[in-house]
């Protein structure tokens, strides 16, 4: 089941940049870290005391999963991170509901004890979904 927004995805070749701007708008960094089965940094940043997060999603090394996203469309808007119960069940759902799945299972996030896989939403939207789950020790987003 959907819980509720955790973050939206930005793709970014330059998060120093990106991330001076978010400072402007009076975002902080919360946290990040490396999601290594996609080969990308992740930073996220928050107002002060509210969510959804903000991702700053840049390369982390050559034939990342988001240099093809970033060749073909630039930078911008990449995904919005939805918070799940159970990773496979939502995936199972969704694939049912018409949706494409990207991964074929769930991979290691870049925050502690999460858990994501990523879905396309084809036509009308064309837009990337990811969900989201923490373990029970890890601190819950929504």
């Amino acid at each position: 089941m959907i819980l509720g927004i955790d973050h939206i995805g930005l793709a970014t070749p330059e998060p120093l940049r990106t991330g001076a701007f978010l400072e402007t708008l009076g975002l902080s960094p919360v946290d990040g870290g490396v999601a290594d089965d996609y080969g990308v940094t992740c930073e996220f940043w928050r107002l002060p005391g509210q969510g959804p997060d903000i991702e700053l999603v840049s390369p982390a090394r050559p034939n990342s999963a988001i240099e093809g996203r970033l060749a073909g469309q630039g930078p911008g808007l990449y995904h919005v991170a939805f918070v799940v119960d159970d990773v496979e069940a939502e995936l199972s759902r969704l694939r049912g509901s018409g949706l494409s799945p990207v991964d074929a299972s769930p991979c290691r996030g870049a925050r502690p004890g999460m858990t994501v896989a990523f879905m396309y939403v084809p036509r009308p939207a064309a837009f990337l979904v990811e969900l989201v789950a923490y373990q029970e020790s890890a601190e819950r987003r929504v």
